[in-house]
């Protein structure tokens, strides 16, 4: 049934609202990974890129523990107030990353980041889905992780900031950080939790336990989840090292190796996560399984993509690695669209944040690995080539595991 106009314009005024708050949840991740070179300068004691890489895992392991946690809370009580509250305190957090004086504080602030920032994307994905019925909803959580890829594309210039004399890494982290904390206020009083129109039927009396049971004793959410999770581990790598890769293997400044490892492939996702949303709630009118073969062929796109930008530096070619990564952003904002819209295809609308937290769980601890990983092998002069390849190997798994999951069809649309 499509809502009436009222109903329909606040659905995307929920959508406007979360959007910049989406923005800021990936800048303030992003820009540490453009500014590496100047906050090891600053910061000496960090030492080794083994330390850099726990480092950053250390974000992600927090992350996942938090993520089912601020799910539920989301579940059991207000998104709105789940959203805001994570959004004033991981600003704080991040103004406080800009006064750092040593390595161990700095690993303190991300670690507590990380635990401000899980609450965030379950609560705010699984609002948008409240308010949005079938025929909206991917392009919807679409344009909303459109608000992520350009926190990513904005993270990227940080390097020409901590490179400029006069500003520096710190005054990144110090403006960001503020302004979060000003946004958190007015988006306080604008932003709604579903009013009974939209909602469906809360059961605030669903322990953790029984929402954790039937999560896991449904298929095809365990077939999500290790679907999420797999092209999760390239992504993360992606993110946090493609700046330091492409400066060092092609002998670029930190400023323009951060601009190149965010803005094409981020720049390719945003046209992707439109593109794909669109597809992808025609193609849900006609068929049950739309959204899940569209994000499939979006993971198809990545195999390529990962295989280019693994063997670019190896060859030299620093055009090869920029057409990886716009491959690669064009499978992501198919992929990372639908995840929202399938799980909704699956689960009851009372355990959305709960099974995206679940989700964001098992993500984020392998995307932990990964970057600690990561710089073990980075230590150890391990070829670029063979590490995306076995990234690679597993987006084609990942093909296989979404494509075997089964919508329920009285729950897809809901």
């Amino acid at each position: 049934m499509t809502p009436p106009p009222t109903a329909s314009r606040t659905a995307w005024l929920m959508v406007g609202l979360l959007f910049p708050v989406a923005l800021l949840n990936y800048l303030d991740r992003q820009m540490i990974a453009s500014m590496k070179v100047s906050v090891m300068a600053s910061l000496p004691d960090i030492g080794s890129e083994a330390n850099w890489g726990l480092m950053l895992g250390k974000f992600k392991f927090v992350y996942a523990v938090f993520s089912p946690i601020g799910g539920y809370i989301a579940d059991r009580f207000s998104r709105k107030l789940t959203v805001c509250s994570s959004l004033l305190i991981w600003s704080a957090i991040t103004w406080w990353t800009g006064h750092v004086h040593g390595y161990h504080e700095l690993l303190w602030a991300r670690t507590l980041m990380g635990v401000s920032e899980a609450f965030y994307i379950p609560a705010a994905l699984a609002l948008i889905a409240d308010f949005h019925s079938g025929p909206t909803r991917s392009r919807a959580i679409g344009i909303h992780q459109m608000g992520i890829y350009c926190g990513v594309m904005t993270g990227g210039f940080a390097g020409y900031i901590a490179d400029a004399p006069n500003l520096g890494w710190r005054a990144a982290f110090d403006f960001t950080g503020l302004a979060g904390i000003l946004y958190a206020l007015p988006l306080l009083f604008l932003l709604r939790d579903p009013a009974p129109a939209f909602a469906t039927g809360v059961t605030p009396k669903t322990s953790p336990v029984q929402a954790a049971r039937e999560l896991f004793s449904n298929r095809s959410f365990v077939l999500l989840a290790l679907y999420f999770t797999l092209p999760a581990v390239a992504a993360w790598v992606v993110r946090d090292w493609m700046p330091a890769i492409l400066q060092k293997s092609f002998n670029i400044s930190q400023g323009k190796a951060g601009v190149s490892a965010a803005l094409y492939w981020q720049a390719a996702a945003i046209f992707a996560a439109i593109l794909g949303g669109w597809i992808a709630d025609r193609r849900t009118k006609h068929h049950p399984r739309g959204r899940i073969q569209v994000s499939a062929f979006g993971m198809a796109l990545i195999i390529p993509a990962l295989f280019s930008v693994g063997n670019a530096p190896a060859l030299g070619s620093f055009p090869l690695a920029i057409v990886g990564l716009v491959l690669f952003g064009i499978g992501w904002g198919f992929f990372d669209g639908n995840n929202m819209p399938i799980l909704c295809q699956i689960c009851r609308p009372e355990l959305r944040a709960t099974g995206y937290g679940i989700m964001n769980f098992v993500s984020m601890t392998f995307g932990g690995v990964a970057d600690w990983i990561f710089g073990i092998l980075t230590d150890r002069q391990t070829p670029l080539n063979l590490i995306f390849a076995a990234f690679a190997a597993l987006a084609l798994i990942s093909i296989a595991l979404v494509l075997a999951i089964r919508p329920a069809p009285a729950a897809s649309e809901r």
